[in-house]
């Protein structure tokens, strides 16, 4: 198969490094090729956290510009800082919640209008889901499950190329054994949220 190329982007915190371990390894189980990058800058202070996976025929784990089939941004900003890797081949899914970076708080910067850009590039990639995936967790137990629920969208969108079963078995393998049943909670919710909401 030619690679399916995802970036995943949010905040410090979010739990974005520990999807894309998951997705990996189900891609590994399932006996694809998988590769693997990270950057991320003061992620414990809520700096950008930014994952890159292909599955597939890749060597190299970085998207070229215009070369992402998904962008999953756990938070409206990290999206807006992303979009060179969209093009009309990609999904992008958004996390709703924002988080305030330091510079908005203390004044020195303003948070973007993300709604208005968001909306005027609708027609420049293959679909945009909003997903207030904060609240979607919160329903499953607790909020820092978020993760799993933007996942669980994800896993929903057509082309993606893990099934839920896959998906689920490396969740087991990756998680807290004594969170796995709100984890996968979660994880169902977001496959039926972005269901819903398409």
């Amino acid at each position: 198969m030619s690679s399916y190329n995802i970036r995943l982007s949010g905040v410090g915190g979010q739990g974005i490094i520990k999807v894309s371990i998951i997705i990996g390894e189900a891609a590994i189980r399932n006996g694809l090729n998988a590769v693997m990058s990270e950057i991320h800058g003061m992620a414990q202070r809520g700096g950008s956290v930014t994952t890159e996976v292909k599955i597939g025929d890749a060597f190299s784990p970085l998207i070229r510009k215009g070369g992402a089939d998904l962008l999953i941004g756990f938070e409206p900003l990290e999206v807006f800082r992303n979009l060179e890797i969209c093009s009309e081949k990609t999904a992008i899914v958004i996390n709703t919640r924002k988080i305030i970076p330091f510079t908005v708080s203390i004044g020195q910067a303003k948070y973007p209008e993300i709604d208005v850009f968001l909306s005027s590039i609708r027609k420049s990639v293959k679909a945009i889901y909003f997903i207030d995936a904060d609240k979607i967790a919160q329903e499953a137990g607790n909020q820092i499950y978020q993760n799993m629920v933007m996942l669980g969208v994800a896993a929903s969108i057509e082309g993606f190329p893990l099934d839920k079963a896959s998906l689920i078995d490396s969740m087991r393998a990756n998680l807290p054994s004594r969170f796995i049943n709100q984890n996968i909670e979660a994880f169902e919710k977001g496959f039926l949220e972005r269901q819903v909401y398409s």
